[in-house]
């Protein structure tokens, strides 16, 4: 079986080393055909963008080996559909100079530090291109002006803010000086690929920086691909579309494809047929409906398409154990920073659509397609817009009115879904270790059920529904409000009598009693009193009191629990007998 290539984004890496490889090279003949002089794909994180740019560079790349002769590209691409395409899209193969600059590396928590690094990655791209230094088609004032991105890079450390922000800024125009000297030298015009260049503005967004960066990244494309004569086309990669009036300022050659543009559907993530074909080549047919079921459902344009990566790592774990589960992959690798904005920021009708999606409905809100990170606390629909273009809303369906578009949407699958079930999971474990449980404790040690039950219910209804009726939720709940409780050690399902009480209170001094929780869950409020007497007869016929007297406390006070939904009621089991 060929190898399966975990974390690999060099196309020719994939062909050299004979690794599996799904055939998106289509993509380049449309490009051409249906690309504008600037192309910008908005796809969610790892969904094949750096691969993707990688195989567009391998294809229309010019380049020499040591001895001077062109490096033929054709072997990379033997077998591939691109081979079909017809020779005015293969008259291009390897006929262009290239300059590929990944912004991913400015995830960096302050400006000076962000800008550093990119300026690093373009200096590298220069390096890349060091043979233009003695170049005889450049003259000496187009070589000066190139000097000073071949030098030696000032030291990080050394550098003082204004120093640094100085140095950052004489880049703003360094590839609009670079496509001028490469397409002299190569009496051709260039291409520009810029991968993931909404990470630095994400990052700024969410450590403080935003406008900084937002000017540096601005004047960067404007010079690249506004201004550009030199320019034969360019390919843009991000997540979100980041408003024109924002970055792509004044840029009417561009050509935008958004996840639900009509176009290029099928060439970011695995279509049915294509991941039917790599389990099977796995010996992993069975798996198939699993594999929907978890990683399917993602529109793009026409096309529906599984997670990519989420595909891959499940074919790699289940190759090697066949009756492993099936595990969220995708939320180890993307940033669920705006899912954590959303759960934060819920207020009730937010928290209504989140119960709806989760439980597996949907929702409808109107898309905006020019937004910026700066608008993403201006409304609710922003946030909703946020989620639907980084993958972790779907299309179901759309409408158009007074010029505006809704979306109807859902949760795309159960990884995903597994995914918000986890962030409100932390989300509503940090309201109750936030909160003040000294009047808890209080009530407790008084006997006070009702005020316990009102206690309870209050943080309830702050919970999302979609955990209602699910035991384990409820146990977890009541055992994080009870630990801390000063003087008592918390234990859970420990056996006393004849039986596992679900929480025991331990007191360290002698002369108090240890209590003891039993919870009970129904499903309608008219059967919570039914889950309480279910309480107390467990307590009686396993005999928790008596147990926990035989281990010679002194004391024992029993509560009968029940929960519904986002309500709890409480009694003694002292005042039953």
């Amino acid at each position: 079986m060929q190898k399966i290539g975990i974390g690999y984004e060099d196309y020719r890496e994939f062909i050299d080393s004979d690794m599996y490889f799904v055939d998106k090279t289509l993509l380049i003949r449309d490009v051409i055909e249906k690309g504008g002089k600037t192309t910008l794909f908005t796809r969610p994180r790892r969904f094949g963008k750096t691969l993707a740019l990688s195989m567009l560079r391998t294809f229309f790349e010019l380049e020499y080996d040591r001895d001077g002769n062109i490096i033929e590209k054709k072997r990379y691409f033997e077998g591939k559909k691109i081979m079909e395409a017809g020779e005015d899209i293969l008259s291009k193969m390897g006929k262009y100079p290239v300059i590929k600059l990944s912004l991913k590396s400015a995830k960096q928590p302050d400006f000076r530090l962000a800008g550093l690094r990119l300026r690093d990655e373009i200096v590298s791209e220069f390096r890349r291109h060091g043979y233009l230094r003695d170049s005889k088609k450049l003259d000496a004032e187009e070589k000066q002006a190139l000097n000073p991105f071949f030098s030696p890079l000032p030291d990080l450390q050394i550098l003082d803010e204004a120093k640094a922000f100085a140095e950052i800024g004489r880049y703003a125009t360094s590839l609009k000086v670079l496509s001028d000297c490469l397409a002299k030298h190569h009496e051709t015009k260039v291409i520009i690929l810029l991968d993931e260049y909404d990470v630095p503005l994400e990052n700024a967004y969410f450590t403080g920086f935003y406008d900084e960066m937002t000017g540096f990244i601005r004047s960067l494309f404007e010079s690249a691909l506004k201004t550009n004569d030199a320019l034969e086309l360019a390919v843009v990669t991000g997540c979100l579309r980041i408003s024109r009036e924002s970055i792509f300022t004044g840029l009417n050659n561009l050509e935008i494809n958004l996840i639900h543009g009509e176009s290029f559907g099928e060439y970011f993530g695995f279509t049915q047929q294509e991941t039917e074909d790599m389990l099977i080549a796995y010996g992993l047919k069975d798996k198939i409906g699993q594999v929907r079921d978890w990683y399917d459902g993602y529109l793009f344009g026409k096309a529906e398409v599984y997670n990519p990566w989420s595909v891959i790592k499940y074919v790699k774990d289940h190759r090697e154990s066949p009756e492993a589960f099936p595990r969220p992959y995708w939320s180890n690798t993307s940033s669920n920073s705006i899912i954590k904005e959303l759960v934060y920021k819920a207020d009730e009708d937010m928290k209504k659509d989140l119960e709806r999606l989760i439980e597996g409905g949907t929702i409808e809100k109107r898309i905006h397609e020019d937004i910026t990170y700066g608008d993403i606390d201006q409304s609710e629909d922003n946030l909703w817009n946020f989620l639907y273009f980084t993958g972790y809303m779907k299309k179901v369906s759309e409408r158009f009115e007074d010029d505006k578009i809704y979306l109807t949407m859902c949760i795309p699958n159960r990884e995903v879904r597994s995914i918000y079930s986890d962030q409100i999971s932390t989300w509503f474990e940090k309201i109750v270790k936030n909160t003040d449980r000294q009047e808890l404790y209080q009530a407790v040690i008084s006997k006070d059920t009702d005020r316990i039950a009102g206690i309870f219910t209050a943080l309830l209804e702050k919970s999302i529904s979609t955990f209602d009726c699910i035991e384990s939720f409820y146990h977890g709940f009541a055992l994080s409000m009870l630990l801390g409780m000063p003087a008592y050690e918390v234990r859970s399902n420990r056996e006393e009598g004849l039986g596992r009480p679900e929480i025991i209170l331990y007191p360290v001094r002698p002369k108090d009693p240890a209590y003891i929780f039993e919870l009970k869950v129904r499903k309608k409020f008219n059967e919570m009193q039914d889950g309480i007497e279910e309480a107390f007869t467990q307590i009686r016929d396993r005999k928790y009191e008596e147990g926990v007297l035989e281990d010679g406390y002194i004391g024992a006070v029993s509560f009968a629990v029940c929960f519904c939904k986002k309500s709890c009621i409480l009694e003694l089991y002292s005042q039953k007998k």
